[in-house]
């Protein structure tokens, strides 16, 4: 049955493009907020707006007793959860099912499923997708871990089960190094997750991190192409593109056709994103990870493929099949996307919220900015330092990169610092024009070039 009124369970620039969607499509929208986000951006555009809780995340936006309540008093029919905060939660799921409402993503089940790392991998292996080596499962204790360590070899990446976000990770170089970063890690996860358990993996150095981007109804699943995040820092992800500028077309190929097998494997429904390393060495590609949500960087393959992914999701969870077939999803060009962060590049990258004193957005043709900003806003210190993402779309690599040179010069957010110095270095560096990048490249980068971000 189609979505009629839709509560947003979420905040910031994913709330607006959220509440950008829903109207198209004629659905009214409720924003739910924190104390400290009353004057948000999307506050003012949804259609209501109800205060859920105090600023800290864990007494309003983590609170499924007070977004469920806010529902019934709104009369919404489903809820949206974006990204972050309970947006693959299984429990938030079941609750919002067991409460009559829709969810606006997969199932509690298959988010359990697939949000479980280890789970994930033996999805994966049993559809015959290529994975990590490393681990089968959970490891009970150190030294089974030493066992699997034995077996692959160093380096190995110590990893959260249950994370995400790269925490609970930690990347071992020989063995005693392992032994002291183990129980690091696994406290680490459990103070972040509520769960310490991990398993190992196998490093593959000088990887590209390239992701797939599919859509399921429950019975069908498509690929929208893919997505290369590999310039990543303490592994967050900082700069996206679509398509990646790796890849051959047979790799494209396999790759993409490895990711619509996996999420039919699970019957999978909604928007969801298959994570995986390319070793660009030997041309193998891995999945290591499903997220079952919207993504930060979905814009880019909106851009190269022409289909609004969050409408889709609301379409899908409105009870309606997928409209399109796998060979009616095509490319087209390439598109950029750079994460503006409140965050200053010369100070290490010291978190600063404050007032945007003014404010001047890019514009012209393939240029599209989404964010929670206007002038005179207030960054709330409560929540991530995300404040939007400037994209961009160019007819191949090089247009879009010289486009996104332009667009930086064009744009001015006043009154706080931004990571906007950071990207007008990097459209500089020709490795960066030309692509030769990997997950460790912008860390290595930033240890020999800080004083262009000052």
């Amino acid at each position: 049955m189609p979505i009629r009124k839709l509560l947003i369970a979420n905040r910031g620039e994913i709330a607006v493009r959220i509440i950008r969607a829903a109207r198209e499509q004629g659905i009214a929208t409720v924003q739910v907020h924190s104390a400290a986000d009353a004057d948000s951006l999307a506050v003012k555009l949804a259609d209501e707006a109800i205060e859920i809780g105090p600023a800290p995340a864990a007494k309003s936006y983590l609170n499924i007793d007070a977004l469920l309540a806010a529902a019934r008093q709104s009369g919404a029919d489903a809820v949206h959860p974006g990204y972050g905060f309970l947006a693959e939660n299984a429990t938030f799921a079941d609750r919002v099912a067991a409460a009559g409402l829709t969810f606006v993503g997969p199932s509690g089940d298959t988010i359990r499923l697939m949000g479980d790392k280890v789970a994930a991998r033996r999805v994966a292996a049993r559809a015959g997708v290529p994975t990590v080596p490393g681990s089968d499962g959970l490891i009970a204790d150190l030294e089974a871990a030493k066992d699997v360590v034995a077996e692959i070899g160093f380096p190995v990446m110590i990893k959260a089960a249950a994370g995400g976000g790269g925490r609970g990770i930690r990347i071992a170089q020989d063995v005693s190094e392992f032994e002291r970063l183990f129980p690091q890690a696994s406290a680490e996860a459990q103070a972040a997750f509520g769960d310490g358990g991990l398993y190992v993996e196998k490093v593959i150095e000088r990887a590209r991190h390239v992701e797939v981007q599919i859509l399921g109804d429950g019975e069908r699943a498509l690929h929208c192409f893919e997505r290369e995040c590999s310039l990543q820092r303490r592994r967050q992800k900082v700069w996206e593109e679509a398509p990646s500028a790796a890849l051959s077309p047979e790799t494209r190929s396999a790759l993409c056709k490895s990711a619509v097998k996996l999420a039919a494997s699970v019957n999978y429904s909604g928007a969801g994103t298959l994570e995986y390393l390319y070793d660009e060495a030997t041309g193998a590609f891995y999945f290591i990870e499903m997220n079952t949500r919207i993504q930060v960087e979905h814009p880019v393959t909106e851009w190269v493929t022409g289909i609004d992914l969050v409408g889709e999701m609301l379409r899908i969870a409105g009870g309606r099949p997928l409209r399109l077939r796998q060979d009616q999803v095509t490319l087209r060009g390439h598109a950029l996307e750079v994460r503006l962060n409140a965050e200053d590049p010369a100070k290490d990258f010291l978190p600063g919220p404050g007032t945007v004193s003014d404010l001047r957005l890019p514009g012209g043709p393939g240029v599209r900015f989404d964010s929670l900003l206007y002038p005179g806003y207030s960054i709330p210190p409560f929540y991530d330092s995300l404040l939007g993402k400037l994209i961009v779309w160019g007819e191949d690599r090089g247009h879009a990169i010289s486009r996104l040179k332009s667009a930086l010069a064009e744009l001015e957010i006043a009154g706080l610092a931004t990571t906007a110095p950071l990207f007008a270095a990097l459209v500089e560096e020709e490795d960066i024009k030309e692509g030769n990048v990997h997950t460790r490249w912008l860390e290595h980068w930033l240890e020999t070039n800080a004083a262009k971000l000052a």
